[in-house]
């Protein structure tokens, strides 16, 4: 069993005077609380390093955090070890005899899955053993799986297509094992998890931009991407109380089969057609030829059944350069994923989002040496990146991750020459 610090639990009784300390004194960020509900008790995590201490205050005089303060008083109260797979690790502890407070693992705070082991076993210290929700799939089927956002005059829905998993040294490039499997655990077939979260955008009209990876794929496809539909993009949309009939643009960042493969659908002869039948396709002209125009570096993610039948239905509209969709809303050529990858800007009320696409596909990306191997313009990835990070945290961009299987939308941070994400509240 492999296990690493993930973070350390303290007990407070006055959360004001411990922020005091660790916030004001220490000048450490805290992030935004997270209800536990099942343990009625209210986290506030505070990074420090790759590592993040716990502020655990009760919500309940039952909760056990107010059962421990009231005897023990405030203080640590447990640390916790994170593993790739936690019922693999409570099956092994239980083979030696180890005494489980949980027999079965829960959930825990940030999607996660827990289970702690009995401080009788730990010589006397509480261990919390934590599965995060990239390792564990998050609760596909929760009302979280669509986020609602209001910028100005606008509405932000960021929606669903389900999970995939791809080669963890293809997603995170030069980045050493060592360090991004503290964010994103393989499994063993040494693939992360990955989300696909279309943004719809809506205001005089209604925008998607993008739509997942579709249904496209047989079953070989599904297994080597470990692709899991059990929540997709139909449930989605009906969750978000919209139909694909609602959408009047279909807008792609680019269209690499995990980003375009929602965008046509077969129907009952087995035809394939737009799968939004009112909308108008925007794709970049420069995209459109380079998917339509393949060669050996780039064939592998694109699918032509995804966008041919578009041009074919007299749908499609191509651009040629960085323009305003609609009010509000715009696109800018980043290149790097490929060379007409583009990102889309938000605009409304004086608040300003992001669209990032590929750019930054998972909050762990935004670091901006960590460029995945696919890209096929790295360098220009890391212009574009730091660029875009400046500005939005200059600007205080809300920016929505495509990739990221946990965190649909968040704010990027600096400090002391560190950028991290600040996970937004739907």
């Amino acid at each position: 069993m492999k296990a690493i610090l993930d973070h350390v639990g303290i007990a407070v009784k006055d959360l004001s005077a411990a922020l005091a300390f660790y916030r004001d004194a220490l000048g450490l960020e805290v992030e935004a609380a997270e209800e536990v509900t099942n343990q009625r008790v209210r986290a506030h995590f505070v990074p420090v390093g790759k590592s993040k201490l716990e502020l655990l205050e009760a919500t309940a005089p039952e909760s056990a955090i107010a059962r421990y303060v009231e005897k023990r008083g405030p203080g640590l109260h447990h640390i916790t070890l994170r593993v790739d797979d936690i019922d693999a690790a409570v099956n092994h502890l239980r083979s030696r005899g180890i005494r489980l407070i949980d027999e079965h693992p829960r959930p825990g705070a940030e999607g996660s899955t827990i289970a702690f082991i009995h401080p009788s076993s730990a010589h006397g210290v509480l261990i919390e053993l934590k599965q995060p929700s990239m390792a564990n799939q998050p609760a596909i089927h929760s009302p979280s799986a669509i986020s609602r956002f209001t910028l100005g005059e606008l509405e932000l829905i960021s929606l669903s297509d389900g999970f995939w998993r791809i080669d963890g040294g293809l997603m995170f490039g030069i980045v050493p094992k060592a360090e991004w499997s503290v964010v994103a655990p393989a499994d063993d077939r040494n693939r992360v998890t990955l989300g696909m979260r279309p943004l719809i955008v809506r205001g005089a009209r209604i925008m998607i931009i993008d739509a997942g990876l579709g249904r496209t794929g047989d079953a070989a496809f599904d297994d080597v991407y470990g692709v899991d539909h059990r929540y997709d993009l139909d449930r989605a949309l009906a969750d978000a109380r919209l139909a694909p009939e609602d959408i009047d643009i279909v807008l792609a960042s680019h269209l690499h089969f995990d980003h375009a493969g929602g965008f046509t659908v077969r129907d009952a002869s087995g035809r394939l057609r737009p799968r939004f039948p009112r909308a108008q396709y925007i794709v970049r002209r420069g995209e459109w030829e380079d998917a339509t125009h393949l060669h050996s570096q780039n064939r592998a993610r694109y699918q032509a059944d995804n966008y041919r039948p578009l041009a074919e239905a007299g749908v499609l509209q191509l651009v040629d350069d960085d323009a305003t969709i609609m009010p509000g809303v715009r696109v800018k050529r980043t290149g790097g994923p490929s060379t007409h990858h583009q990102v889309v800007t938000i605009e409304s009320g004086g608040k300003r989002a992001a669209f990032a696409a590929d750019l930054i596909p998972t909050t762990g990306h935004v670091t901006e040496s960590w460029i995945p191997a696919l890209d096929l313009y790295p360098m220009d990835t890391l212009a574009a990146k730091r660029a875009f990070n400046e500005d939005a945290v200059a600007r205080e961009v809300l920016v929505f991750f495509y990739h990221d299987p946990s965190v649909a939308a968040g704010y990027i941070r600096e400090a002391n020459g560190q950028r991290r994400v600040i996970p937004a509240l739907s």
